[in-house]
């Protein structure tokens, strides 16, 4: 079996952004020749749009990785849609979103980015997020750190600046997406738990938590950079994928971040001390339902996790399950 160690992993984190520069390029193009057409393809629903440069990104990036690790297996979103749905090992495994953001990307909002994780050993150890748009480059890798790099400056280390305690989600920026599945039982859920996640309770709102605000970047990827940094103290999303936020959760952890997953995850971790509630297993990996918390200092009163797993109780409470098509 492949061994990776800190020398490795720095080498492949060299290759990784060289490629997500590399694909932003062709990003870049897309985008351009998407806001001169006249018309675009359609994919999913209205909402969710994506193009011919979806494929052709992650074919470049399938070739480019080909060349340079053949060993490593791939997941990524297009060849998963497809029929190509490899097992996950213990083996090095990049797992990719060529174009994450897409209707921000048709539209020509300038939040889209490429998001490549690596796997191994089954959990998420590097990452890297590039927004070619804004030249923003977020990466991450296991025990060494992550970092912002805007255009050709120096990477910055996260989050940007020292974090803020977090008494309750009524002090919260929380970052949300409605997701690109539409029937009415997630987004009935979805929608009650935005209504009490902003709602005063002293005004007809039962249960409401009155959070400063909720915010919707249209790309998983770049709301959990915003929790990394710091920005957002927290993004919730049911539904997107493991090419959505394997990346983003290196990141996110290496600034201090936590991440855990559905309800029941976080309840059964809660109820049994042995269980870390912010270990991300292949189970959390791959369940499709997350919760991502900035990182938290300590205080006189608390330590810095007993406040994110606070705040995620908390959030918990106030948001419905619901199970993504």
């Amino acid at each position: 079996m492949t061994s990776l160690g800190h020398a490795e992993l720095r080498s492949i984190l060299t290759f990784t952004v060289n490629l997500a520069r590399t694909a932003g390029t062709l990003i870049l193009e897309g985008s351009q020749a998407i806001q001169s057409a006249s018309d675009v393809n359609q994919k999913k629903n209205s909402v969710d749009l994506v193009t011919e440069y979806d494929v052709a990104v992650e074919n470049l990036v399938m070739s480019e990785i080909k060349k340079a690790y053949p060993t490593f297996k791939f997941i990524g979103e297009e060849s998963y849609s497809s029929g190509t749905r490899p097992e996950l090992t213990d083996e090095p495994t990049f797992c990719v979103d060529p174009i994450d953001g897409t209707t921000n990307f048709v539209h020509g909002v300038p939040l889209a980015c490429i998001s490549l994780g690596l796997i191994y050993q089954k959990r998420p150890v590097l990452g890297v997020i590039y927004n070619p748009f804004l030249q923003h480059l977020y990466t991450g890798v296991e025990g060494q750190g992550s970092f912002l790099t805007c255009g050709t400056g120096s990477p910055v280390k996260l989050p940007l600046a020292n974090p803020k305690p977090l008494p309750s989600l009524s002090k919260a920026l929380i970052g949300v997406e409605w997701g690109a599945d539409r029937g009415a039982p997630i987004i009935t859920a979805k929608s009650n738990s935005f209504l009490r996640l902003a709602a005063d309770p002293n005004d007809g709102v039962p249960g409401g938590r009155m959070a400063h605000s909720l915010r919707s970047l249209g790309s998983g990827a770049l709301n959990i950079a915003a929790v990394a940094q710091g920005s957002f103290d927290m993004f919730w999303e049911i539904g997107c994928w493991p090419w959505d936020v394997c990346a983003g959760i290196v990141i996110a952890q290496e600034a201090g971040g936590v991440v855990t997953g559905s309800h029941a995850v976080l309840a059964s971790a809660t109820g049994d001390r042995s269980i870390d509630p912010f270990k991300v297993t292949p189970e959390i990996l791959t369940g499709r339902k997350y919760l991502i918390i900035r990182k938290i200092p300590d205080t006189p009163q608390e330590t810095g996790r007993e406040a994110q797993l606070r705040i995620a109780k908390e959030f918990y409470e106030t948001v419905e399950d619901c199970d993504p098509k």
